[in-house]
């Protein structure tokens, strides 16, 4: 049973008050008996509404169920779907034209393009790595990746791969760089002389992009460059292993990388209980503090890793320079579903978790606030908050905000919010969505695997929809990419807020992520997910390459490109076409990625993994693959593509599967040959009763079974 304490009305685990009582708020004004009477009030008061919002939510899907099991084998009328739609209240009408006003947005939200990291922030180091990931070796990437087209060599250096690495990096100096008459490729020497960065006493081809040095102007120790709003920096060193080899001595190019990162309490993290939630929290607390720290150990040295510190140059005219040492961090709260039992309210119930997070994340931001030289420099919170379904729970949150700044004693619009485009209701009302928080929005993201999960569930009934990967193909994935930035554009978000992309997922496929991602800053977006600071180091080049904001500003006057209409359009499959083997080899592609995923979240509390696939190659998987991979499954069960038992047969063969990709880990509990273990039966729940999950969402059976085991 859970320790509770009685605060106000509320039952609190007593893991979570202690954390809160012991310190959590010392420094930010906000003394325990308001933080308390707030939480009640957001549980009392505003918890009613978000029951009804979800009721709302439950009505439309059932309005929907019953045209497509109506019109089921008829032509998929368009023109009347979307009419009906339109009459139930799904699809709202669009209002005349208007721009946010959202004021107090730090430089890496609205002013840079850059790459954006998301993680768990229930692993300390993970969210530390994520944090310094500000700043990273182009050197390391290229040499330890398969960026060149190789993979990373095994053993000692190889000195043949670091001079290819060396010769890669300087010609994308020559493309970010230019200088007038030579080449980075023939540098010997730079200096700096009379505030002009020199190349062999050749100027630079655009002066002004040199921005700061280190050391002494005949022969600095780093040389720091601007390109599209991007830091690159020069180390110079001769007593360094590449540096001593170097013509010109330099030693690394150190790219300016995952300008922001996402402190995530949702889809990467598995926080089911007071005790869960203390430990993000308390993450939380110590990134907005600054004092975070995590005893590490590498190579048989222990060390401690800590938040780096501002970077400082003498500027090009003389004076200091400092430049930012760390990611803006913004934290992701959990949506308008969940409930957890780390608070009940006066009725024994439990409260929604999503304004939990509201008022927790914000109340220990403020010691952010309260200092200089920290997270943001305009004195903003930064919330991504996922999975509303239309304009109604957006504005439901900004509701919710306005409560917690009134309650702390923050100036209105404090807290700024991320719109995660990830459910269809959202998408296809996307502008009225900015416009119930015109004074809030920070950032609206395309949040394709999300997306792609609800797309499935909301048209359930239509009929068995297509593979995966020719989901993807369809033309209402590209509607949606395009509308997302054209209504971020028109709405005034260029120069203000974020419109990004979503996760690059093979973390070890970084060769085939400089060919592809690139078409995400081509989109007009400023700013796309990556799944490790290599990754951003490496996703950066694509930022020199692009200027994204005269993208925009070329997008802006051409248009709309997507439209409702090609988003409505529903991506179903003509699986009379498929062999017995091509549907079977998709089953047990998504039993396979449900079960090694699932195992560890439910096994271990691991929320986010690298998961091989079934060819063995790693993947991120987080709950929204999950989510497409359930819901395929639910949905071809459901229109007798395959049956329960070629399914189940799946379930067996892939749960051994997965146990010999887990072979290794000493933690790890087998699943066959008895598959009667709780994490099995999980990703079974998932499958066999995945049609009736709200919006099809795994969370919760996962929080179902996570808190079984821990039971036991």
């Amino acid at each position: 049973m859970t320790d509770r304490v009685q605060r106000q009305d509320l039952a609190i685990d007593k893991i979570l008050c202690d954390f809160i009582e012991g310190g959590a708020l010392d420094g930010t004004g906000v003394a325990l008996e308001t933080f308390w009477a707030t939480m009640s009030k957001l549980a009392h008061e505003l918890g009613p509404k978000n029951a009804e919002l979800l009721k709302e939510r439950t009505e439309l899907q059932g309005k929907i169920d019953a045209w497509h099991i109506k019109h089921r084998g008829q032509t998929h009328d368009h023109r009347a779907y979307k009419a009906f739609l339109t009459e139930i209240g799904y699809l709202v009408p669009e209002g005349a034209d208007f721009q946010i006003d959202t004021a107090n947005v730090d430089p890496e939200i609205a002013e840079i393009a850059g790459p954006q990291l998301v993680v768990p922030i229930t692993n300390a180091r993970y969210a530390l790595n994520a944090a310094n990931a500000r700043w990273g070796s182009l050197y390391d990437g290229f040499y330890g990746t398969d960026a060149m087209g190789t993979p990373a060599p095994k053993g000692g250096y190889d000195k043949g791969r670091g001079a290819r690495v060396v010769a890669r990096a300087r010609v994308f100096l020559d493309e970010a760089f230019p200088v007038e008459g030579t080449s980075h490729a023939d540098a010997k020497r730079y200096s700096v002389l009379d505030g002009a960065l020199l190349v062999d006493d050749m100027p630079l081809a655009n002066p002004e992009k040199f921005v700061g040095y280190r050391g002494q102007p005949k022969a600095p120790d780093a040389v720091l460059l601007r390109n599209n709003g991007m830091h690159v920096e020069l180390v110079f060193d001769r007593a360094h292993m590449i540096g001593a080899r170097d013509q010109a001595g330099l030693a690394d190019v150190v790219m300016e990388s995952a300008l922001s990162a996402i402190m995530d309490c949702e889809d990467s993290v598995a926080c089911v209980d007071g005790e869960d939630k203390a430990l993000a929290y308390r993450n939380w607390l110590g990134l907005m503090k600054g004092d975070l720290e995590e005893q590490m150990e590498k190579g048989g040295k222990r060390f401690t890793r800590a938040l780096n510190p501002d970077r400082v140059y003498t500027a090009p005219g003389g004076g200091e320079l400092v430049v930012k040492g760390r990611a803006l961090m913004l934290v992701r709260n959990v949506g308008h579903l969940m409930t957890n039992p780390a608070i009940l309210d006066r009725d024994g119930h439990e409260i929604y978790e999503g304004l939990m997070d509201a008022l927790v994340t914000t109340a220990l931001a403020m010691h952010d606030l309260k200092r200089d030289g920290g997270n943001s420099v305009r004195g903003s919170v930064y919330v991504v908050k996922p999975k509303m379904h239309g304009p109604k729970e957006v504005a439901f949150t900004d509701e919710i905000f306005t409560l917690v700044e009134d309650a702390l004693g923050l100036p209105k619009n404090t807290v700024k919010i991320g719109i995660m485009d990830e459910e269809r209701r959202t998408t296809v009302n996307l502008k009225e969505c900015i416009r119930a928080a015109k004074s809030r929005v920070a950032f609206i993201n395309t949040g394709f695997l999300d997306r792609t999960g609800d797309e499935i569930h909301t048209s359930m009934e239509a009929g068995p929809f297509s593979r995966k990967d020719f989901i993807k193909r369809k033309p209402w994935i590209s509607g949606y990419e395009n509308q997302n930035v054209d209504i971020g554009l028109e709405c005034g978000l260029s120069g203000r807020a974020q419109i990004g992309k979503g996760m690059w997922a093979m973390p070890d496929m970084m060769a085939a992520m400089l060919e592809q991602k690139i078409e995400h800053p081509k989109s007009g977006a400023n700013c796309a997910w990556v799944p490790s600071p290599t990754a951003a180091t490496l996703h950066a080049l694509h930022y020199h390459k692009v200027d994204v904001f005269a993208v925009q500003a070329k997008l802006l006057k051409g248009g709309r490109r997507g439209y409702v209409e090609t988003i409505l359009d529903i991506p179903l499959a003509s699986y009379q076409m498929w062999t017995e083997d091509q549907i079977m080899r998709e089953v047990e592609n998504n039993a396979q990625g449900i079960l090694g995923y699932v195992v560890r979240w439910v096994g271990q509390g691991v929320g986010c993994s690298k998961v091989p696939d079934i060819n063995d190659i790693g993947l991120m998987e987080d709950r929204a693959t999950c989510r497409i991979s359930s819901q395929a499954l639910a949905n071809w069960l459901h229109h007798d593509v395959v049956n329960a038992q070629q399914v189940m047969g799946a379930m067996h063969k892939m749960a051994a599967v997965v146990d010999g990709q887990n072979a290794g880990d000493p933690l790890y509990e087998p699943m066959a040959p008895e598959f009667n273990g709780i994490p099995f039966q999980a990703a079974c729940d998932l499958v066999f009763k995945g049609r009736v999950q709200p919006s099809g969402y795994t969370e919760p059976v996962l929080h179902a079974r996570r808190l079984e085991l821990k039971a036991k």
